[in-house]
C-alpha cells in the first residue's frame, strides 16, 4: 500500500503559484477570521500562513472571543469585503452556536470569498460554473488524485460525510468529473458495506476510526480528510489508519497529518491569487 503525501502535491503547487503571481505583478493579501481557538483551526491556520509565506503573499489573522456578537463579527466580515488591501477572505468553520451561520456566509464578499461558503460560490459549484470558488478542501482532494494519476472517470466513489464543507463539494467536484457518487454519514446503515463499493473512498465525517479496515474495498484509494485530537493530544484522521495498513487492501492512504492538509493550503494560496487577479481585472 502506498502512502499518499501531501507534500510533493503542495510544493508542485505552490511553484506554479510563484511563478504566476511573479508572471501577473501581483503581491495578494488574505484577511482570515477566526473565533475562539479551536485546536483544528489553529493547525490549519498554522499550515495557511506558512504556504502564503512560502508563495510570498501577505497575510492577517483577526481574532475573536467565542461570545463575540452577531454585530461586531458581521461588522468585521463586511470590513474586510470592503477593504481594498484584502484580495481575499478566508473564515474558520464551524462558528460557535451563538453565531448566526446562515447570515455569516451571506455577508461575505463572493468574489474574496477563497473557501466557496458565500451561497453565490456553492450554487456556482452545484451549478458546475467554474468561475466560483469551491472549498479549498474538496478541491486539494482533486488535485492529490491527479498528482498520483487517478483519473475519477467511471469509478464508484463513496464519501463518508453531508457537510457543505467537505462532504457535499466533493461529491459535485467528483461528480463533476464523471465518478459516479455516493454520499453516506454516519447514521447511514451498514455503512462498511457502502464503504466496500468505492473505488475513491473520502473519509470527512468528523470523527476518529470511521473508517476501518472493513471498509476497504481491495486496491481503493483512501483519502483522508478528518482532523481529530486523540486521547494524546495528537492530531488523527478519521479512518483508523494502523489498521488500514495492517490489513493491507487499499492501494494507498493519504495521512493525517501529512496528507490533505498541506495541499488545501496550497489551493487556498491559488484561490487568494486568482482572486487578486480578478480584482485588477488582468
Amino acid at each position: 500500500m502506498e502512502e499518499w503525501l501531501g507534500k510533493p502535491v503542495a510544493d508542485a503547487l505552490t511553484e506554479k503559484i510563484r511563478s504566476r503571481a511573479v508572471l501577473a505583478g501581483v503581491m495578494p493579501r488574505l484577511t482570515i477570521l477566526r473565533v475562539g481557538a479551536r485546536p483544528d483551526d489553529l493547525s490549519y491556520q498554522r499550515g495557511a500562513l506558512r504556504r502564503m509565506e512560502a508563495c510570498g503573499f501577505e497575510a492577517e489573522v483577526q481574532t475573536f472571543p467565542e461570545n463575540v456578537s452577531q454585530e461586531e463579527f458581521e461588522r468585521a466580515l463586511k470590513k474586510a469585503g470592503s477593504d481594498p488591501d484584502t484580495d481575499g477572505i478566508l473564515l474558520f468553520q464551524p462558528l460557535p452556536a451563538g453565531l448566526d451561520a446562515g447570515r455569516i456566509r451571506e455577508c461575505i464578499c463572493p468574489e474574496k470569498d477563497l473557501d466557496g461558503i458565500s451561497p453565490v460560490n456553492q450554487a456556482k459549484l452545484y451549478a458546475g460554473d467554474r468561475s466560483g470558488f469551491a472549498p479549498c478542501t474538496a478541491e486539494a482532494l482533486m488535485r492529490i488524485l491527479a498528482f498520483y494519476g487517478v483519473n475519477p472517470r467511471g469509478k464508484k466513489a463513496v464519501i463518508v460525510g453531508r457537510s457543505t464543507v467537505i462532504g457535499r463539494p466533493a461529491a459535485m467536484l467528483l461528480l463533476a468529473s464523471d465518478a459516479t457518487v455516493t454520499i453516506t454519514h454516519t447514521k447511514t446503515v451498514n455503512l462498511a458495506a457502502e464503504c466496500r463499493q468505492a473505488d475513491i473512498l473520502v473519509a470527512a465525517a468528523g470523527h476518529a476510526g470511521t473508517v476501518t479496515a472493513d471498509c476497504i474495498k481491495p486496491g481503493a484509494v483512501v483519502l483522508d480528510v478528518g482532523i481529530n485530537v486523540d486521547e494524546n493530544g495528537k492530531l488523527c484522521g478519521d479512518v483508523d489508519a494502523e489498521a488500514v495498513i495492517r490489513d493491507g487492501k487499499a492501494a494507498a492512504l493519504t495521512p493525517v497529518p501529512r496528507g490533505v492538509g498541506s495541499v488545501t493550503t496550497s489551493v487556498l494560496a491559488e484561490h487568494l491569487l486568482t482572486a487578486a487577479i480578478r480584482r485588477r481585472g488582468f
